[in-house]
């Protein structure tokens, strides 16, 4: 394959963004070839910046077209496996925006649609390619920390206001969004967590629904998590908090990491812990971690690294920082700390889909689209998607 021909569908607020980031020639290897949106104003604004994309208002026409290689997913999160699943059945690359879906049996489901396919699987964790987070992973996973006893995520400075929430009738209702900030900011950062610290064992949470906005879903949330080394994390994020804060420590036996504006402080103990805490004669000795900072220049390229790394992948097989099926990790976190605390229990890992969508559904029913359509927004990546300090 010589170039990869992209179809996007969604052209909203992200989806304009990638449309614009790829019609431009930002990303090598990639060409914008189609577009998708049920909303003909959509559809009338991509012929208005680049009148040779073909554009359809019906994505399983854009799929049998032969006019793509590729799908970018950029819908409402309950579309995302029904229409990935489609695009592989189609013979298609796919590369999704966050989450993989609401609930983690569709993810499930839309992983073996894309093994069976043998297509390539991405999707949208952009602060992935952050070097401070990338930073952490490597001292984390090769063990620059010894075992892990704790990690602590306040991840607060997701700020929306009201208006935010207004802007389209499909936000913050759990018919059309799935969820609150669990499903739409804070996946980022669940990913990420996971990515560097592993999966838990189970979970315990409280999310507080319509906390500080007129909303039917959470704004604002506590997860406790226990893993199967007995370590704990947890991870507190709100939508509803100024100015807010992001703040990322992790512990082990060898020392700690703390992620915080803008840079991670790394505190090396000259031995593990263990071996201090019953060989020392001391009630409390005096050690010296070795204490080293990393500041990078900038946060990494972001959506655009994502979609070049994709690129790649496809054109050359180069390795996928943000493999599809890894959304499923995220996925099962955020929906245990919805069933946790919609049962006030804890959840163990693997938890009950059929528990989970059951309740899931009760709410969907009783939800609604509110009246008024979504605000018109076109134009470049913003930087409320990128990692704030």
């Amino acid at each position: 394959m010589d170039g990869l021909r992209l179809g996007i569908v969604g052209i909203g607020g992200i989806g304009s963004a990638h449309f614009n980031c790829v019609g431009s020639g930002k990303i090598r290897g990639m060409t914008l070839s189609a577009v998708c949106d049920i909303d003909s104003a959509r559809l009338d604004y991509c012929r208005s910046v680049f009148p040779d994309v073909k554009r359809y208002d019906d994505v399983e026409k854009m799929l049998r077209s032969g006019e793509i290689d590729a799908l970018l997913i950029a819908v409402p999160h309950p579309l995302h496996a029904e229409i990935a699943i489609k695009a592989f059945g189609a013979g298609l690359h796919v590369l999704t925006e966050k989450p993989e879906d609401i609930r983690a049996s569709a993810a499930k489901k839309l992983n073996s649609a894309a093994k069976e396919s043998g297509r390539v699987f991405g999707i949208m964790f952009n602060q992935r390619t952050n070097p401070l987070f990338q930073k952490c992973r490597e001292i984390v996973r090769s063990g620059g920390l010894g075992e892990l006893k704790r990690s602590v995520w306040i991840i607060t400075n997701w700020y929306r206001t009201q208006s935010y929430y207004d802007s389209g009738s499909w936000r913050a209702t759990w018919l059309g969004e799935g969820g609150g900030v669990l499903l739409n900011q804070a996946p980022h950062n669940l990913d990420l967590w996971q990515w560097i610290c592993g999966m838990p064992s189970s979970v315990t949470a409280f999310c507080g629904v319509g906390k500080w906005h007129n909303i039917e879903v959470e704004d604002d949330a506590t997860i406790f998590a226990e893993y199967p080394n007995g370590a704990t994390g947890t991870f507190i994020t709100s939508t509803g908090e100024l100015p807010g804060t992001n703040r990322l420590e992790i512990t082990g036996t060898c020392g700690s990491v703390l992620i915080e504006q803008g840079r991670l402080i790394h505190k090396k103990l000259p031995k593990d812990e263990r071996e201090i805490c019953f060989s020392s004669k001391e009630s409390w000795p005096s050690v010296q971690p070795d204490i080293s900072v990393y500041a990078p220049k900038d946060s990494g390229s972001a959506h655009a690294g994502i979609l070049q790394n994709f690129a790649d992948a496809v054109l050359s097989g180069a390795p996928l920082l943000a493999p599809g099926e890894e959304g499923l990790n995220e996925l099962t976190i955020s929906n245990a700390a919805y069933l946790s605390s919609w049962t006030k229990r804890t959840v163990e890992l693997p938890m009950d889909d059929g528990e989970f969508d059951r309740l899931l559904a009760e709410r969907r029913e009783s939800s609604a689209l509110k009246p008024g359509g979504e605000k018109q927004t076109h134009g470049g990546y913003s930087e409320r998607w990128g990692v704030k300090f």
